[in-house]
């Protein structure tokens, strides 16, 4: 199974591509897609949806888990995350390809075990688990690789 993680984001999205076989994962490919910060939004929204387009098309993963979100004290940047984060999902649907969501507590637990590990403590499992030399960067990719990892961990194998 393939899957495209996804850490939701405006200025920074990260990704994390994963081949789940036997139990066992392999980092395809992982990064961020970015947008600059004198760009005007909906410039911002065109990139993710542009550079999601060429994620599902170059690697056609065979689903997708997504960091679910949650507000916290800034309701401003939440909602722009959560427009972000609705073009991404627009991408997948027009694409076919289901979408998961998980909470960072999901996560924790489904990669080091402990739904209160530190972010530190999630990242170096995610290097372990995929026997990567580094912590995987930018963050937000680390983050979009536990995703993925979550996502095998959790799935039906249904696909």
């Amino acid at each position: 199974m393939r899957i495209l993680g996804i850490d939701p984001g405006y200025a920074t999205v990260g990704f994390g591509i994963l081949d789940y076989q036997g139990m066992r994962f392999s980092a395809v490919e992982y990064g961020a897609i970015l947008t600059e910060a004198h760009t005007d939004f909906c410039g911002r929204l065109g990139i993710i949806y542009e550079d999601m387009n060429y994620l599902l098309e170059h690697y056609k993963p065979q689903c997708i888990a997504v960091e679910k979100l949650f507000f916290n004290t800034n309701k401003t940047t939440g909602i722009m995350v959560a427009e972000a984060r609705g073009v991404i999902l627009l991408a997948a649907g027009q694409h076919g390809i289901p979408v998961h969501e998980y909470t960072p507590l999901q996560v924790k637990s489904a990669v080091v075990g402990y739904g209160k590990a530190e972010k530190a403590q999630v990242m170096d499992m995610t290097r372990r688990i995929l026997r990567l030399e580094e912590i995987p960067k930018p963050d937000d990719a680390a983050d979009a690789l536990a995703l993925a990892i979550c996502h095998g961990h959790c799935a039906q194998p249904d696909y």
